[in-house]
């Protein structure tokens, strides 16, 4: 499963989760930093990626409009980028099912 890490998020994620989630980006680093959620939303669908973000505006666009893309939300407030890595490492079978699944839109982790 291709990420797209939103702009909340550390770029250093790409690298760190590099051996789980190959071929996954930061907005950041495909000229999205400042783009709109619509932009972001439209990238990741035409890309083929989740969207793994910390704003709640993913998963209400999640709700509304329904995959693809794909939303994982992290529900987790003032943290590192190191608590981020690990939240997705203790969930990387739960976040690969997410991504085979036809039913469901968003993904939240804690």
């Amino acid at each position: 499963m291709k990420l797209l890490f939103d702009q909340n998020l550390s770029y250093r994620l790409v690298a760190a989760l590099a051996a789980h989630f190959p071929e996954s980006q930061h907005v950041r680093d495909i000229g999205l930093a400042v783009a709109s959620d619509s932009d972001i939303w439209d990238y990741a669908k035409s890309h083929n990626f989740a969207i793994v973000s910390k704003d709640s505006d993913f998963h209400q666009r999640s709700l509304t409009f329904g995959p693809p893309p794909k939303v994982i939300w992290i529900q987790r407030g003032n943290c590192s980028t190191d608590d981020i890595i690990a939240i997705l490492r203790t969930h990387v079978e739960d976040i690969q099912s997410f991504g085979e699944s036809t039913e469901t839109a968003f993904l939240e982790l804690s």
